[in-house]
């Protein structure tokens, strides 16, 4: 019996996918920014600043949703160098990710073909929010939600990005 609970949990383990968390430092990688076509390694492109981490599908209806809060997001804290960084994820051709990207109409890296990186971030849903600080340790991560998609649940995703950009650039000014 011993052994059946010991196989048994062993393969529940094995199977499971630990998440990339809060204090933890994040995966590296590289990917080609879909406005510029430049290639972007990350942590580097953080030039020692905070990022919001958004991994984004044209057909997620959190997602466009959340894209009015990231602009806003960016226009109040670009002077302090922040940046928005969106991967696209989990597209699997339903959308164009280049048009929409530069649709947007505010300035965001924005990465391609980005699910090898979502796995290793263990992205399971989108979007996939976090914060990042100038080091490239997590700083937030959104957490699942039953709510609908749509202005509710965004303005609170965007306060809590706020309230953490907020703390990490009050703890670099000191």
């Amino acid at each position: 019996m011993k052994r059946f609970f010991a196989a048994v949990l062993l393969t529940l383990l094995a199977g499971q996918t630990f998440a990339v968390n809060q204090g933890d430092l994040a995966p590296s990688w590289s990917g080609t920014d879909l406005i510029t076509g430049d290639t972007v390694a990350f942590p580097e492109v953080l030039d020692g600043k905070p990022a919001v981490i958004l991994f984004w599908a044209t057909w997620c209806p959190y997602c466009k949703a959340f894209m009015p809060r990231a602009a806003e997001i960016q226009s109040e804290y670009a002077a302090a160098g922040v940046k928005i960084i969106g991967l696209n994820h989990k597209e699997r051709g339903y959308g164009d990710a280049a048009a929409y990207a530069k649709s947007l109409g505010f300035p965001l890296i924005a990465i391609a073909d980005a699910d090898a990186i979502g796995d290793a971030w263990a992205i399971d849903f989108i979007p996939g929010l976090l914060v990042v600080d100038g080091s490239g340790n997590i700083a937030y991560r959104r957490r699942s939600t039953n709510m609908p998609a749509g202005q509710k649940v965004s303005q609170i995703w965007a306060s809590e990005v706020r309230a953490v950009l907020d703390q990490l650039l009050a703890a670099k000014a000191k």
